[in-house]
């Protein structure tokens, strides 16, 4: 330990360290000076503000045993300090802490201090540097370098891809975001279809991504391997269910995640994360080797972090839709406006769903492009009311969902989370007739969606708002859940191609704009929305 540290800051110390041995909350909060400018940083990010600190705490669960092994103290002025502390690791390893500690009463800012109480040694700024992990086991089942080799060259040569755990990927098992299923899952000796074709384009798999269980939820929130990190917020929740994807895409750990896109698995964590996401036309990509959720509407989709890249997954895995397309409009987004055959519109209904500073945030985008943007009202083009396409959509993916999974759930009890496995047994106690009916509507209700989108391409926000925080709890969550299928059930079940692009910042998070069009339009979304984005 150093000597010759100001009288009180090395007690301090090690009453933090104590506190965080013991995941005392209070004690920590209490730790930091209580002021919206102190800071706190690692790895996942940067937290700026007490009260975004303490919420991240919160949900992080406590730090593994460690212990100090050197601590190094540098006065800066009287009642602030630099600490720098090296941390050995009882599990293995080392660890580095860098502070800069206020005393109380010396930064003009009440940090709960009173008449009579003497001046407390707080943190005002914090970088921590944690033992280096082997992967990040919140992000990948598995790892490698990679994976599983390209097995030809092409267009993705030298792209990795992180690979949701819904997919067949040679010699691996089939995982479905739980630990019992795993288990007993076989090793599987071929790719998916949707796998193979991108590494017959020349990319290689750098690992398996973690997914929500079965794809059957749409915050991130993993109660068996801990959350994936929100890349681009530390503080929010990543989106799900193909939110190990998402986030190994953000953080650089792979160029192209795979995921899947049900009722919005895909465009969710494109929005919350601040990337390009696409769900595909249905039917398009073929599933096989896809562990399902809901057939009539499971989709192939990938996450990037440019629209070139996506457009390149595209075309590898639909090769009759690059072969048809032209080669100046594969090219990019130079071509004009006018090149697009179908009408741009916004529709209010899903306009009216979002918070207020994402309308005011979208008003905006909207208004900053070159070529009008029309509004128009869904019932005006034939398309039934947003809550009766989330009803449907909700009804025939619950009986599609338990028709795929419930035998096994049966068989092995209490192996699903409490989130998940609450809405197993919701999709298990749907009125049987309304789910006949919902069922046996479905085509014409498609057909319906896709007859009124033919010629048009709709845009709107991708999400009601900026991802949820981490802290948020789980009646907070359904609310948020409800709000986001309403907007994401067009495409769902339109069985229609939808591209989320990262356009908006609300609140210092990003929120995703959504373009949805006819069958088949898939690339001309992605091609008409890095146009809209261009500066």
């Amino acid at each position: 330990m150093t000597t010759g540290a100001p009288e009180g800051l090395l007690d301090a110390l090690d009453a933090y360290e104590a506190a965080l041995a013991a995941n005392d909350l209070d004690a920590l909060d209490a730790a930091f000076v209580d002021a919206p400018g102190t800071m706190r940083g690692d790895d996942r990010g940067l937290l700026v503000g007490h009260d975004a600190i303490s919420a991240f705490r919160g949900a992080r669960g406590g730090v593994q045993a460690r212990s100090l092994t050197r601590v190094e103290v540098r006065p800066l002025a009287d009642g602030l300090a630099l600490v720098v502390s090296v941390s050995e690791f009882a599990a293995g390893g080392q660890g580095l802490q860098t502070q800069l500690w206020r005393r109380d009463g010396d930064t003009g800012t009440h940090t709960g201090s009173g008449t009579g109480t003497p001046p407390r040694w707080r943190i005002e700024a914090a970088h921590v540097t944690g033992r280096p992990k082997a992967f990040d086991t919140t992000v990948w089942r598995a790892v490698g370098d990679p994976l599983v080799a390209p097995t030809a060259s092409g267009p993705l040569d030298g792209r990795t891809v992180a690979v949701k755990d819904l997919y067949a990927v040679p010699g691996q098992p089939i995982g479905a975001g739980n630990p019992t299923y795993l288990r007993e899952s076989p090793v599987q000796a071929a790719p998916a279809a949707a796998v193979a074709a991108l590494l017959d384009a020349g990319a290689s798999i750098r690992g398996i991504a973690r997914t929500d269980e079965f794809a059957y939820n749409l915050t991130g929130r993993n109660e068996h391997h801990g959350t994936p990190p929100n890349g681009a917020v530390p503080t929010r929740l990543p989106g799900g269910s193909s939110s190990g994807s998402a986030s190994a895409v953000r953080l650089g750990m792979a160029e192209i995640g795979i995921g899947t896109d049900t009722a919005g698995s895909v465009r969710v964590p494109a929005s919350y994360q601040g990337l390009w996401g696409l769900r595909t036309t249905h039917g398009a990509v073929s599933r096989q080797g896809l562990l399902p959720l809901a057939p009539s509407f499971d989709t192939v989709g990938w996450l990037t972090r440019s629209a070139d890249v996506l457009l390149a997954a595209l075309d590898a895995s639909m090769p009759s839709v690059s072969a048809t397309a032209s080669a100046s409009a594969s090219a990019s987004a130079s071509a004009s406006a006018s090149d697009e055959p179908t009408e741009l519109l916004v529709p209010a209904e899903l306009v009216d769903l979002v918070e207020p500073a994402v309308a005011q945030t979208f008003a905006a985008f909207v208004a900053a492009q070159d070529a009008p943007i029309g509004p128009v009202r869904l019932a005006d083009l034939g398309v039934p009311p947003l809550d009766d396409l989330r009803e449907l959509l909700r009804l025939v993916q619950a009986a599609e969902a338990v028709t795929a999974h419930g035998a096994w759930i049966d068989a092995h009890p209490g192996a699903l989370s409490a989130v998940v496995g609450d809405r197993f047994a919701a999709a298990r106690a749907n009125e049987p007739a309304a789910t006949a009916d919902a069922v046996a509507r479905l085509d014409d209700v498609r057909a319906t969606i896709r007859t009124a989108l033919a010629d048009r391409t709709l845009l709107f926000p991708t999400v009601p708002g900026p991802a949820p925080l981490i802290a948020a709890d789980t009646t907070a969550l359904e609310r948020t859940r409800t709000a986001t299928t309403a907007m994401t059930s067009l495409a769902s079940v339109g069985g229609l191609p939808a591209v989320s692009a990262p356009a908006l910042t609300v609140d210092g998070a990003p929120v995703g704009v959504c373009l949805v069009g006819g069958p088949g339009t898939d690339r001309a979304l992605v091609i008409r929305a890095g146009r809209m984005l261009q500066p």
